[in-house]
């Protein structure tokens, strides 16, 4: 009998030696800064911060800009000449949430319906990212490039798209609107006509709300950046906080040009989203929050 226990230990002990470790991992629940605004949606939860809970992590957002509408009357009548156009070019939400604000009046919104909506859907509408081609899409639009990412990506879909006699793009951009895509359309004989659409600031509240959120909840696991400005204007502030602990920092990057900002002022970079999206910048820091504390990559 003694015998029987003994071999039945022994094939219990090799059952359990050979069982999969990764079995009993346990997540860590660590605090996650996002330095964004909130961002409406039908369930009222800023995707960013969902995708990060769903790996098991509090996230904080903290808006870093602030933007203000300039130029609408002339935004207004470029709009309501589509003719004059061969196509449109949206990189950013703000810009095409300009273009809302001028189709506010009702008869402006019953011409648009009408009559000139479909007019620019008879050209090509390009957009970078899913963000920006949902608000296109709100204005009735049909966006081409979602997926493009960057930029520069789309450019090259521009450019491989467009022939060289079309009258120009049309392009409502910010106030510090990088120069990638209008230098390579240019350089390529795409002609583009941009206008300044909206300005970009810093907002009023960072520096008081980041102290708050350092006082309250301390230094983050992961901080996440979500473009150049806000490396510019939110850098110094999150260095100051952190003190000491700026080296554990896990830094985030919602795509490669935040990240080149990011590493020209000499943050160490641990993850980069494979696509501008709260999915794939949550997996990111997840993974990133996995590795050992001087584990760096990008």
């Amino acid at each position: 009998m003694l015998c029987i226990l003994v071999a039945a230990g022994v094939q219990l002990y090799e059952q359990l030696k050979s069982f999969p470790i990764l079995c009993f991992k346990v997540i860590i629940k660590m605090n996650v800064l996002l330095l964004k605004e909130p961002r409406d949606t039908e369930s009222g939860t800023d995707p960013y911060i969902k995708e990060l809970a769903s790996h098991g992590h509090k996230a904080t957002l903290i808006p870093v800009l602030s933007f203000k509408c300039v130029s609408l009357n002339t935004l207004s009548d470029k709009l309501f000449q589509p003719e004059k156009y061969g196509g449109l070019v949206f990189t950013s939400p703000r810009a095409v949430e300009a273009v809302e604000k001028c189709l506010g009046p009702e008869e402006r919104r019953e011409e648009w319906n009408n009559a000139v909506r479909d007019k620019w859907n008879s050209k090509s509408i390009y957009v970078v990212g899913k963000a920006t081609a949902a608000l296109v899409q709100s204005l009735g639009l049909k966006p081409l490039g979602e997926e493009t990412g960057t930029a520069e990506i789309l450019s090259r879909v521009i450019i491989e798209r467009e022939d060289t006699n079309i009258p120009p793009l049309f392009f409502p951009c910010g106030s510090i609107k990088r120069e990638v895509l209008p230098t390579a359309l240019r350089e390529n004989g795409v002609p583009l006509e941009t206008l300044t659409v909206y300005q970009t600031a810093e907002h009023p509240d960072l520096e008081k709300n980041l102290m708050n959120y350092f006082t309250e909840q301390g230094t983050p696991a992961s901080i996440a950046f979500f473009s150049p400005s806000g490396v510019k204007f939110c850098l110094k502030v999150v260095q100051r906080l952190s003190g000491e602990q700026l080296m554990q920092i896990k830094f985030a990057a919602i795509g490669p040009t935040t990240r080149d900002a990011m590493t020209a002022e000499g943050l160490c970079v641990s993850c980069t989203a494979a696509k501008p999206t709260a999915e794939h910048l949550a997996a990111a820091i997840a993974k990133a929050l996995q590795e050992s504390p001087t584990g760096h990559s990008t």
